[in-house]
């Protein structure tokens, strides 16, 4: 199987590779993307950044439904993630897609123990109803390098991948690429230069925008 072709940004180590995906399920300690919902995550992060316990609620797995209907009251973006499928057991989110819109829809990726080999899957708030993600390869037998699971997102669907093409698919509905800045943004707990990397990307699919534009004039 051909890989597909991953652009290098600078700076960037696309040979990192975890050592293991599982370490903390195995311990059954928590870890920041168990918790489904960004609003709640992202604050829980705040707290702990600031040397402060963050409240209980706000580091379950996954709200009841009564909770989910509660914050989405408060502002749309807080349902953000909360609709996403439950963790199967022993699986893990080894990143997160986050997109700026109405509701903050999130896109995460998962590993799972498959047998003795590690499977791969996609999943969104809309059970995948509106893209299907045909993911190379969907199983490897020890952690994917940063590259190789760029390589996996870049090439699992069309218009750029799971991460860019929510940008790319905006663009004709934009008036101009100011308007995309930020809109998609990644983040991982176990690939710490993931989320530098597809920001470093899009700025310059932006840029390039951006110059087409003036070009134009």
């Amino acid at each position: 199987m051909t890989q597909h072709q991953v652009p290098e940004v600078a700076g960037m180590d696309l040979d990192f590779t975890p050592r293991s995906y599982f370490t903390e399920r195995d311990l059954k300690l928590a870890l920041p993307s168990d918790i489904m919902g960004k609003a709640r995550r992202d604050l829980a992060r705040q707290f702990v950044d600031d040397g402060e316990d963050a409240p209980a609620e706000l580091l379950v797995a996954a709200l009841t439904e009564h909770d989910r209907a509660a914050i989405g009251r408060m502002h749309p973006a807080f349902m953000g993630g909360e609709y996403l499928p439950r963790m199967k057991r022993g699986e893990v989110e080894i990143a997160r897609i986050s997109l700026q819109s109405v509701t903050s829809d999130q896109i995460s990726v998962r590993a799972r123990r498959v047998g003795g080999r590690i499977g791969y899957t996609v999943v969104d708030e809309y059970k995948n109803e509106y893209v299907q993600h045909d993911l190379r390869p969907r199983t490897s037998s020890t952690p994917l390098s940063m590259r190789s699971l760029v390589a996996m997102l870049d090439g699992a669907c069309e218009d750029g991948g799971a991460v860019m093409s929510h940008t790319v698919g905006l663009v004709p509905h934009v008036n101009s690429p100011d308007e995309l800045d930020g809109f998609t943004s990644v983040e991982s707990d176990f690939y710490p230069e993931l989320a530098e990397y597809y920001a470093a990307r899009l700025d310059a699919y932006l840029e390039t925008l951006r110059t087409e534009d003036v070009e134009a004039d």
